[in-house]
Parts: structure tokens; C-alpha cells; sequence
């Protein structure tokens, strides 16, 4: 499109299989293609399941990764005995019936600032695995769950490892203080399973 040899910058890296409403990437261009003209080819060329939806003129020195500040994550459960058709690709089908009181506790005790590393896959880090979660609620419609996740940023399969926990807890097959135990020995082997990528979709990167 420019004839430059480009190097795009995304704000992180999803997990294989998940969706992005909200994913930010930057390039620096010298090219002097105006940005609906360059929005326009760009969708004309990517592959369908990709949209780029707003392109803007940042700061030299603005960089996706390093300057966000928080991100957002939703996660559907698709919770019915039968499965859908239609949401079989963007949800995580689980028949089993659930206690919301016991979901929403959970989802308490999670939030706060915590080091969140026996909640990941990550084997070893020199980086800090600290965390910080400012939202983790539940709305339900009909038949789907829908969990938000907002905090400062996320670890390894975090977010899906956390959803495997709560998924426990709501069927009693663990026990609420197990999230305590988990801060405490960082242990990922007594968190629960890693639930499957296709529920996972991340809505929005903030930015100051």
C-alpha cells in the first residue's frame, strides 16, 4: 500500500482462537495516503474476518504496548442444557447449573491488587506479576453469561484460568477460599482448568 516495509506494533498478544473488538496497533509510515483512503484499501485487502474500524495520527513516540494503561476482557458462557448453534463459536458451552451468589463472591475476592501468577500459565517471569483487577461482574441474559474484566493488565491465559475457577466454585466444586490459598501459594495446579479460547473477546486498551 505505502511501499515501505512496515513494522505494525499490536498493544499484546491474544491467545490462539480468541476474538478482539478492541485490539490498537500502531506504524510509523512516511507515506502520504490520507486515512479513509487508507482504511478503505486496508479492509478491501485483509482477510473477512479482520476489520480495521478507525485509524488516527498519534504522537511520534506513542507505542500500543508499552502505553497502555488497562484493558478490557469479556467472557461467554453459554449456560443451558442444550448447546446453540449460532454461539457455538463465541462462547464457552457449559450445561451444568450454577450458584450466582457463589459466582459473584468469587468474583469479590478476585478483585484488588494481587499477584496473580498461580492464575496464569506462565512457567517462570523476571517481570512483577502483580495485578490489578477493577471490575470482574456478571450479567446474565437468558441463557448467556456474561463476565467483564477490567484491570491493569492481564498475565498469561489469565483471564481464562480465572473463568475455569470461578466455573468450579459456581458448581461447588471448589471451594471460595481456594482463591486465597491460590494468592498464597501461587500455585496454577490448584486453580481450576483453562476454559477454551472461543469466549474470550477483548473489547477495549485505555490509554491516558
Amino acid at each position: 500500500m505505502t511501499n515501505e516495509e512496515i513494522e505494525i506494533i499490536g498493544s499484546g498478544r491474544t491467545d490462539a482462537g480468541t476474538h478482539a473488538r478492541g485490539q490498537v496497533a500502531n506504524f510509523k509510515t512516511n507515506s502520504e495516503i490520507g486515512l479513509a483512503e487508507m482504511i478503505d484499501f486496508m479492509n478491501r485487502y485483509l482477510p473477512r474476518d479482520i476489520v480495521i474500524k478507525r485509524i488516527e495520527e498519534m504522537p511520534e513516540r506513542f507505542h500500543a504496548r508499552y502505553n497502555a494503561v488497562g484493558k478490557k476482557y469479556s467472557y461467554y458462557v453459554w449456560n443451558n442444557v442444550i448447546p446453540s448453534a449460532f454461539e457455538r463459536n463465541h462462547s464457552f458451552y457449559f450445561p451444568q447449573e450454577l450458584d450466582m451468589d457463589k459466582l459473584n463472591a468469587a468474583c469479590e475476592k478476585l478483585m484488588g491488587t494481587h499477584d496473580f501468577i498461580g492464575f496464569s500459565a506462565l512457567k517462570k517471569s523476571k517481570k512483577s506479576t502483580v495485578r490489578t483487577i477493577d471490575e470482574l461482574s456478571i450479567e446474565r441474559k437468558g441463557e448467556m453469561l456474561h463476565f467483564t474484566f477490567v484491570g491493569d493488565g492481564f498475565l498469561y491465559k489469565m483471564v481464562r484460568i480465572i473463568m475455569g475457577t470461578l466455573l468450579e466454585i459456581g458448581t461447588s466444586a471448589m471451594l471460595i477460599e481456594t482463591i486465597d490459598e491460590i494468592f498464597e501459594s501461587k500455585v496454577r495446579q490448584h486453580a481450576g482448568e483453562t476454559v477454551p479460547a472461543q469466549g474470550l473477546f477483548l473489547d477495549e486498551v485505555y490509554y491516558r
